[in-house]
């Protein structure tokens, strides 16, 4: 019995234009989530690796060696500002239990206004 789809071993993906889809959607969701966490260091990550993309099309040495210098220094910068973040606070239950600390009394000191009322004509 033969099944109507195929199986892992047969799909092949030859188009090229499928493949260059899936290239955009990935770099594009690589770029949000860098963006998102880290949008200086993204940035100039971004910018570095353009100016690497750009001298190697144009064969320009100068240019990729900046490039390359801007995104090593960005990759730095950004695990220099990973490596000094504050440890996260642990919440323990024995916290949780406690009564809560009010900014405000329950009640006030003063009396309360009194309750306004519209004359009617």
């Amino acid at each position: 019995m033969t099944s109507q789809f195929p199986q892992d071993s047969e799909v092949t993906f030859q188009n090229p234009e499928y493949e260059m889809t899936m290239m955009n959607a990935l770099w594009f969701r690589i770029l949000r989530t860098v963006y998102r966490k880290e949008p200086i260091t993204g940035f100039i990550l971004t910018a570095g690796a353009m100016n690497v993309a750009i001298g190697g099309i144009d064969q320009s040495t100068s240019l990729v060696i900046f490039g390359l210098s801007t995104v090593t220094i960005a990759l730095a910068l950004r695990w220099w500002h990973l490596s000094h973040r504050p440890a996260p606070m642990k919440v323990s239950t024995e916290s949780s239990r406690r009564a809560p600390m009010r900014a405000l009394p329950e009640r006030s000191s003063r009396p309360s206004l009194p309750t306004l009322s519209i004359p009617k004509d």
